[in-house]
């Protein structure tokens, strides 16, 4: 099994910044897309961006379009959320997810167990 590990999370200040982080470990692997999603307390849990093997497409939300940037390096098996100018409403529980393929072929897709940003107003 491969697992995800979240971390940069915490509280900030509106307009503050804060560089979430992915990890990824296990057994031999390989990562495809990778992705953040997040969810508010009441909500559901909603895409933030995601990004390609090649780090040559990204998408986001349009809630976070020019504020946020996601990113990779293959080489440490981690990904990137470096989220810029924050808001209140982007107060929420930030999961890392990844599209994982193992040696002996299994497909499957990967989670984090989250951490938690906050941004006070």
């Amino acid at each position: 099994q491969v697992q995800l590990v979240e971390s940069g999370g915490g509280l900030v200040q509106t307009g503050g910044s804060l560089r979430l982080s992915c990890a990824a470990s296990g057994r031999t692997f390989k990562l495809f897309t990778m992705g953040w999603f997040r969810q508010a307390p009441g909500k559901e849990r909603e895409f933030v961006a995601g990004i390609t093997p090649n780090s040559g497409n990204t998408n986001y939300a349009d809630s976070v379009k020019g504020r946020f940037t996601i990113s990779r390096d293959n080489a440490k098996n981690t990904g990137y959320l470096q989220m810029n100018n924050l808001k209140p409403e982007d107060t929420a529980v930030y999961y890392c997810n990844a599209d994982v393929v193992l040696t002996n072929g299994r497909a499957y897709a990967a989670w984090g167990q989250g951490t938690r940003v906050t941004v006070s107003s």
